[in-house]
């Protein structure tokens, strides 16, 4: 996503049902090229063929249902449902038509592939209900190429209802690709175009190629958990988007949840006490697979009702600085960031937290809308032997260091308390540093922004330098 794109209104293109989005590129002499779909039908290029004109804009439809047939084409993989046989299909349908159609029709025609590999819901509703979609296009006539790959998971119950989604999202992201690619924002609130809420979840989308080359998949990633597209994406410390499933599936995953604002020496320490006291628990096999995530929540992002994407940037920058994974989630409960964990892994799960959020994590008020309030709440976030792994908290108003041993909570929760943590789902963090103790994000933020010298040893060394070259939060280099 572009920065200067970044202030688009909702609502402001014009919404074309998918009938008159297809009907509009059929038309469109410029847009001629291939698609090929495997799984749920070709549900895409049905409707293409049903608005009439689809000879000016097919060259060929292709569903290589068959997995002999789809290897002896594309090449073998491992898994038919993946990102990597969704780039096979544009790798092969692409060159194909460059090969084929580049002598006759290149000074007029802007070439494309279409592709989408999907398990629909099968007769039994026992898989999940998912899919790989993408198009590699140019935008113009003997342009390079240009592409979006997005991540799909079907909601509805039916197969049918399924079928009927991906077709109208198909449609939604070539009509995007096409004619919205200068404006991205656009291009993502347009894919919920004709289909209601709670059918369809994109977890994952990148945009690559001259075409959107002034793209930050990061923001992209944000725009997703903003619509409500998902409630959750992921990007890595190189900025490049990632599918929770195929990063989290079979590796235990530890998560710390801050607003990272800066980071901070106690943020980078709390994940390493973690880690160390979370490996020391799992087999032999798992202690050098475990995923490291840093977790910010649209609750921490938001400044009012806004969400300022240059200091959402600055804090990604900054995490990527510490080499960490990051997770965008709309899930303010724990039990909700639980649930999200163990959809994608069977592994073991451990949340690093402070006491301090330990114990706003036992105020009943967060827990009013559920009918079995906290005791809902904690069966299922302990679900699965998930445990939450406590960093000391030295309370500056008393000089009282806090761990689970002496943390006060509520007193008519004490004993559910008590129970937890003998029961080992609270594990105090004993491997800490002492100099980590006295720092406070808050602090070190507003010095930053004060320009007051010494912030820095509060800080990554690496993050202090990022700080000073990018003038983070506010900060006012020294002439």
């Amino acid at each position: 996503m572009t920065t200067n794109s970044l202030n688009t209104i909702h609502g402001t293109y014009e919404k074309l049902d998918t009938h008159a989005k297809a009907l509009r590129i059929n038309i469109d002499k410029r847009r001629y090229g291939t698609f090929a779909e495997i799984g749920a039908g070709q549900e895409v290029v049905r409707w293409f063929f049903r608005v009439g004109g689809a000879s000016g804009t097919i060259a060929k439809s292709i569903s290589a249902y068959d997995m002999s047939v789809s290897d002896a084409i594309y090449g073998g993989c491992d898994r038919y449902v993946s990102r990597q046989r969704l780039e096979a299909m544009l790798d092969h349908e692409y060159q194909l038509n460059l090969d084929r159609l580049m002598p006759d029709r290149g000074d007029s025609s802007a070439f494309f592939a279409f592709a989408d590999t999907v398990a629909a819901r099968n007769f039994s509703g026992t898989n999940e209900s998912h899919g790989w979609m993408g198009v590699r296009f140019q935008v113009f006539p003997r342009d390079e190429a240009s592409q979006i790959t997005l991540h799909v998971r079907m909601l509805d119950k039916e197969n049918l209802l399924q079928q009927e989604a991906l077709g109208i999202i198909g449609v939604n992201l070539l009509y995007g690709a096409f004619y919205f690619n200068q404006e991205p924002e656009q291009l993502l609130e347009s894919l919920q175009d004709g289909l209601a809420p709670g059918r369809i979840e994109i977890d994952m989308i990148e945009f690559a190629g001259i075409g959107f080359r002034q793209v930050d998949n990061r923001l992209a990633a944000l725009k997703l958990v903003q619509l409500g597209l998902s409630d959750a994406a992921m990007f890595d410390a190189s900025g490049k988007a990632l599918q929770p499933s195929e990063v989290f599936r079979k590796r235990p995953v530890l998560v710390e949840r801050g607003s990272f604002h800066p980071v901070t020496n106690v943020n980078v320490d709390m994940m390493r006490a973690a880690e160390e006291t979370f490996a020391s628990e799992l087999p032999p096999e798992d202690k050098d697979n475990i995923v490291r995530v840093m977790e910010l929540t649209m609750k921490n992002l938001l400044t009012g009702e806004k969400v300022d994407h240059r200091d959402f940037l600055a804090r990604a920058d900054l995490m990527a600085a510490c080499g960490m994974t990051v997770l965008i989630s709309d899930y303010f409960e724990y039990y909700r960031l639980a649930a999200y964990l163990n959809q994608h892994t069977k592994k073991r799960i451990g949340i690093v937290m402070g006491a301090a959020s330990v114990r706003e994590l036992f105020d009943p008020k967060y827990y009013t809308h559920l009918d079995g309030g906290i005791l809902e709440s904690f069966g299922r976030l302990f679900k699965h032997e998930l445990k939450v792994y406590v960093y000391p908290f030295l309370n500056p108003e008393l000089q009282k260091l806090e761990t689970v041993d002496n943390l006060e909570v509520n007193p008519l929760l004490s004993k559910l308390y008590g129970h937890l943590a003998d029961h080992g789902y609270l594990v105090q963090l004993k491997n800490y540093r002492d100099d980590c103790l006295g720092i406070f994000s808050r602090d070190v933020l507003n010095k930053i922004q004060k320009n007051i010298p010494g912030w820095e040893a509060s800080v990554p060394e690496e993050v202090a330098k990022l700080i000073h070259q990018k003038c983070f939060f506010g900060y006012k280099a020294h002439r």
